[in-house]
């Protein structure tokens, strides 16, 4: 019963942290609304501002949620307000024309360093310092950033249409968080808050937002899983991420009803952005 308590005590203050977070930022709006103004894969005007404030949310909570080890604090803090960074500078400041992880890092072969390089390099160094907080040894400390890292990028990958990313970690994370990992629910509350403006399609978690709730969720994994489940989670991350730049997700959704009807649910006029055509493979964040 201890557990369960502090587990929804810890959703309901990341979800606080979050709506907090929010609202300071909509009514600052660092830079001018334009700054902060984006199209959607519909074509409606959104605002960046959900995302750092998914990870300012989950930072908070990982300082305010009572109980956690401070490994796990720092951690949790550090991956949320990392990853959301470099996500951030990529939603802000955008250049090069590659994409993928792969044309990525090619692009990066060339010379050229692009905002998605620079991401890429940032979200590594942040799993890379998550895992040496959390883990020992160097094998359990490798696997762990490439959970961290890898949980970050797959989120993202998901980010395509409104609250799509956000239903993937709460269907990929929620058993963990049930059964008592209170950072895990705090990350989880924290993206839960914001989630109905994001279906609404008046916000969206761009870059910023999806890296810092995979990070999260990433770290919530690591503080739990033995080696060998952490093995195999890095493994199915690392798997997704490969199959991502031969398989569209958009259209495997699209062609599983079960899977499309969940990707839709909640969504505004969800019918009319059901089975777009493979051009508008635009991302949402």
């Amino acid at each position: 019963m201890q557990g369960v308590k502090q587990t929804a005590m810890a959703a309901i203050v990341g979800a606080g942290a979050a709506r907090g977070a929010y609202r300071v930022l909509s009514a600052w709006t660092p830079g001018g609304t334009e700054r902060w103004t984006r199209h959607n894969n519909r074509g409606h005007e959104v605002t960046l501002l959900q995302g750092p404030a998914i990870a300012a949310g989950i930072a908070v909570a990982a300082v305010a949620v009572p109980g956690l080890p401070p490994a796990v604090r720092l951690a949790g803090c550090g991956a949320a307000l990392g990853a959301g960074a470099v996500g951030l500078y990529d939603d802000l400041n955008e250049r090069g024309k590659a994409k993928g992880f792969r044309g990525h890092l090619e692009a990066l072969r060339r010379g050229e360093i692009t905002t998605g390089a620079v991401k890429i390099l940032g979200i590594g160094a942040t799993g890379l310092a998550a895992g040496t907080l959390l883990r020992r040894g160097p094998v359990d400390r490798a696997l762990a950033a490439v959970v961290v890292a890898g949980a970050a990028n797959v989120i993202n990958l998901f980010d395509l249409r409104p609250g799509r990313a956000t239903k993937a970690a709460i269907i990929g994370s929620a058993a963990g968080a049930l059964r008592g990992n209170a950072f895990g629910a705090a990350a989880l509350g924290a993206a839960a808050a914001l989630l109905p403006a994001d279906l609404g399609e008046r916000t969206m978690l761009g870059d910023a937002g999806a890296n810092a709730l995979g990070a999260a969720l990433g770290v919530a994994a690591v503080t739990r899983a033995s080696r060998g489940r952490l093995a195999m989670i890095a493994a199915g991350l690392t798997v997704l991420t490969a199959a991502s730049e031969k398989v569209s997700f958009t259209k495997v959704i699209a062609a599983t009803p079960p899977l499309r009807l969940l990707d839709e649910w909640g969504r505004v006029s969800a019918g009319q952005a059901a089975s777009p055509p493979p051009q508008d493979e635009i991302p949402h964040g």
